[in-house]
C-alpha cells in the first residue's frame, strides 16, 4: 500500500522485501478508474502501488509525481 511518508510516495519493494521504502521518479497512470504509481527505488529497482483518487491528486499538486497516461 502508498503511504505518505515524508512528503514522497512510498511502497513495498519485492525485491528487497522490505516496507516503506521512498520511490523515486513517480509517475501516476489512471488504468480502469485505479490510481498506479509507478517509479524506482534508490537501487534502480522497478516500483508500483495503488492509490487512491485524492492521495494521487494530492501527490501530483504537491510535485512527488507527475501525470502519466489516462488522464
Amino acid at each position: 500500500m502508498a503511504n505518505a511518508n515524508g512528503g514522497g510516495i512510498t511502497a513495498y519493494s519485492v525485491k528487497t522485501k522490505t516496507k516503506n521504502v521512498p520511490m523515486l521518479d513517480a509517475t501516476i497512470d489512471v488504468k480502469s478508474g485505479r490510481y498506479i504509481a509507478t517509479g524506482k527505488d534508490a537501487d534502480g529497482n522497478k516500483m508500483s502501488a495503488i492509490l487512491s483518487k485524492a492521495s494521487a491528486e494530492d501527490h501530483i499538486s504537491k510535485g512527488n509525481a507527475k501525470k502519466g497516461q489516462g488522464w
